[in-house]
């Protein structure tokens, strides 16, 4: 019978080394581990990229006994080389998914296990370009297996060596079972048995052959989140009465339907996929997570209402996609083919593809395969780009019959584009309202789509703004306010959801997440678009507007909790709930009833001395403070860390243009658009000087829709478009911006522009 033993505690760790004979000066640490944990969440993008070594001795006595031995490594990222007594045994190219490497030849007494794992950049391993910190480490469990001779295949993809595929047939599901197995004798029997949840026996058949077939009849479905409902397959080699090997995965029953007009169908009943997406970091632990984390990660999305996650953007752990299936979550899973088509990657693109299917194929909660994320980002025409989708739809069609394909578009990208035509659905990245445009455009977009190709299933794969803890009752696009957030949220709700033609909608992002090379909303090193803090401690107002739309649990919520001191007389509360009918006292005294279908409930209240808000629907209730102040609080007002230059620095002579008008209003004029295209020029060329000296940050491509760009770009103030620069490793200074300013100073404002 195999072995798993977990040797996660006790490694030496060299920092910025390949040498595997490094015997100096080590670190003792315990995995998960990430060297990145403070640096990839600190700002300036300058975190340590390169190789580091871990080391760790096992003893052979240490070890049960077996005929084999392999080492299995469940994420180092992004590249690794393992060695076992000075012996390098295997090369792997991919920081998400399980890798494995038989050691049994080298075995010795005593086994120095030597691991060099390197986050450097490349021109091959995906992903080399994106909004996310590339944590290097080996960053999830690291075990050792000992097995048989004749065991179920550990080799293929890191796979478990089964593969469940259901098909409901009516009242009853068709289970295929196929396994994989090494060395199989001539008298060995394959012993499979399906188990209901309860553990009691379906079916079992014992046969030498490697594929059999049951019939579950009134088969119990997985169905979402209402009834996550999972069978047990069990597989044993048998010789001679004794079990040699086994292996088992929990399975799901179901069907689905991605229908252009209807949405998304499960177990022929609309099921509408509305949630979020998720990446796999924390606050001062990185991309090390432990599994308390995954749990309570999930409890956070469950209790949102959530029906569906996109695990982005790259595998996630195990761990996590067991808990999808366990909960009923539909699942969006992903490679890290993204932001920039690598001519040298399309091989990392295949295996990562095929390593991502082969360890995820049994769980029941996923129903699309995605292919890239904004790929198009230097342009949708390039020939290679298009032929690596292709070669990957084809790759995924023939490893895997019952899902679908998909792609999360680059809002730029044309509806027209040649590589939309390839996935079974598409899904779009749009940010209107907070890269520029206004959040009116989102709707409109996606009918505009629907209308134009009615035959092709769109979504929303990414939507959001930022927030972070600063306040204002007179909230704008880009000023990082909590009640800006909810306002852009309310009205996405409204849009999108209402809309049942789209296939899915995913918030941009259940939580902020480490992102070094941004400098925004006064807090660097992170991007803020979470419904939930980074350290998970804080749920924004926006989390709540969600949990109204989306949860059956009874709940009231007082926004503004965090935004106390206010100078207006008679200031605007809101109350998110999904209860019929909210009555709001102040000081005890009542300020009335309201209803609301769209479950946001807005009343104005007399900002007088200090008062107590009490929001009520039925038996349930929620407090926050109000104060009225002269002045407004300072720790509300935004203060950019480290900020070139902060928008109150800026120069505003009155009828004149200055960094803090947006691009719309300065193209209104003729010298405008002369100083727009000058600053165009001057951006371009510093991308071009840091290419050259081998900047790592993606371009815009001329292929794209400019038209689309254009939109997005126009609701951007100079200042903060400048600002967003440094994501693109282009640094503006501070004497530049000033002599910016004055250029603007000297356009007049045409009549009606404020």
């Amino acid at each position: 019978m195999r072995k798993m033993i977990n040797i996660n505690r006790n490694w030496l760790f060299w920092k910025d080394t390949a040498d595997v004979y490094a015997d100096s000066n080590p670190t003792k640490i315990d995995l998960p581990h990430t060297w990145n944990a403070v640096d990839g969440q600190d700002g300036g993008n300058d975190y340590f990229r390169g190789s580091c070594l871990y080391k760790k001795t096992v003893k052979k006595s240490d070890l049960p006994q077996a005929d084999e031995y392999y080492l299995e490594i469940r994420g180092a990222n992004s590249s690794a080389d393992a060695y076992v007594n000075g012996k390098h045994l295997c090369h792997h190219d991919g920081g998400y998914s399980t890798w494995r490497v038989n050691f049994t030849e080298v075995l010795a007494d005593e086994n120095e296990i030597a691991i060099v794992v390197d986050n450097s950049p490349n021109e091959t391993v995906y992903p080399q370009f994106a909004d996310f910190t590339f944590y290097g480490g080996l960053y999830r469990d690291v075990n050792i297996i000992a097995v048989a001779k004749t065991h179920f295949d550990l080799d293929y993809f890191g796979g478990s060596g089964i593969a469940i595929t259901p098909v409901v047939d009516g009242k009853n599901a068709v289970v295929d079972v196929e396994v994989w197995v090494k060395d199989l004798g001539e008298n060995d029997e394959i012993a499979y048995t399906v188990y209901e949840k309860n553990g009691d026996e379906v079916a079992k058949i014992t046969t030498k052959d490697t594929k059999v077939s049951f019939t579950i009849e009134n088969v119990h479905l997985w169905h979402g989140r209402k009834d996550p409902y999972l069978y047990l397959a069990k597989v044993e080699i048998v010789r001679a009465g004794e079990v040699i090997d086994n292996v088992s995965t929990r399975f799901g029953c179901r069907s689905f339907v991605i229908d252009p007009d209807k949405g998304f169908i499960l177990n022929g009943e609309e099921y509408p996929l509305r949630g979020v997406s998720r990446h796999q970091d924390r606050w001062g632990i990185g991309n090390a997570l432990l599994p308390e984390h995954h749990k309570e990660d999930m409890d956070f999305i469950m209790e949102v209402g959530a029906t569906t996650i996109r695990l982005a953007h790259y595998q996630h752990d195990q761990y996590f996609y067991d808990l999808c299936d366990e909960v009923g979550m539909v699942v969006w899973a992903e490679i890290p083919y993204i932001s920039k088509h690598l001519t040298g990657g399309r091989a990392n693109t295949i295996s990562q593809m095929k390593e991502l299917i082969t360890q995820n194929y049994n769980h029941a909660s996923i129903v699309v395969w995605g292919l890239s994320n904004e790929i198009t980002m230097n342009g949708e025409g390039d020939p290679d780009l298009i032929s690596n989708h292709e070669e990957l739809n084809a790759l995924v069609h023939e490893m895997d019959k019952t899902r679908l394909t998909t792609v999360a578009c680059v809002s730029m990208c044309s509806m027209d584009a040649k590589y939309l035509q390839i996935p079974d659905v598409v899904s779009y990245n749009h940010y209107f309202g907070w890269y520029g445009g206004n959040t009116s455009m989102n709707g409109p977009w996606f009918d505009e789509f629907h209308a134009k190709h009615p035959n092709i299933p769109i979504g929303c794969s990414e939507y959001g703004c930022e927030a972070l803890n600063w306040h204002t009752s007179t909230p704008k696009q880009g000023d990082y306010t909590e009640e800006y957030q909810a306002y852009y949220h309310e009205e996405l709700i409204k849009q999108l959801f209402t809309r049942k033609y789209l296939w899915a909608t995913h918030v941009w992002n259940m939580f902020d997440f480490g992102a070094d090379s941004r400098a925004e909303g006064g807090e660097t090193g992170q991007n803020h678009k979470g419904l939930m803090t980074f350290d998970r401690k804080y749920k924004k107002d926006s989390f709540y507007a969600y949990k109204a739309w989306l949860s059956d649990e009874p709940f009231v919520h007082l926004c503004g909790k965090r935004y106390v001191d206010r100078v207006e007389d008679t200031t605007k509360i809101t109350v998110y709930s999904n209860q019929p009918e909210v009555e709001l006292f102040v000081n005890g005294v009542s300020l009335g009833k309201k209803t609301a279908e769209d479950h946001f409930f807005y009343f104005d209240v007399p900002n007088v001395g200090e008062s107590t808000l009490v929001a009520k629907a039925g038996e349930l209730t929620d407090e926050s403070k109000l104060r009225k102040v002269d002045e407004m609080n300072p720790d509300y007002v935004l203060k950019e860390k480290g900020a070139v230059l902060n928008w109150f620095d800026v120069e505003m002579p009155k009828g004149r243009y200055s960094l803090n008008d947006t691009f719309e209003d300065i193209l209104k004029t003729f010298r405008g658009k002369m100083w727009a295209i000058g600053l165009g020029l001057s951006i371009k060329k510093k991308m071009k000087a840091n290419k050259k000296s081998g900047g790592n940050a993606p371009s815009v491509g001329d292929a794209m829709d400019m038209k689309a760009v254009m939109k997005m770009i126009g609701g951007f103030t100079v200042l903060r478009m400048t600002s967003m620069m440094g994501m693109l490793n282009v640094a503006i200074t501070k004497e530049e911006l000033l002599k910016m300013n004055k250029k603007l100073n000297e356009i007049r404002k045409p009549k009606g522009v404020k």
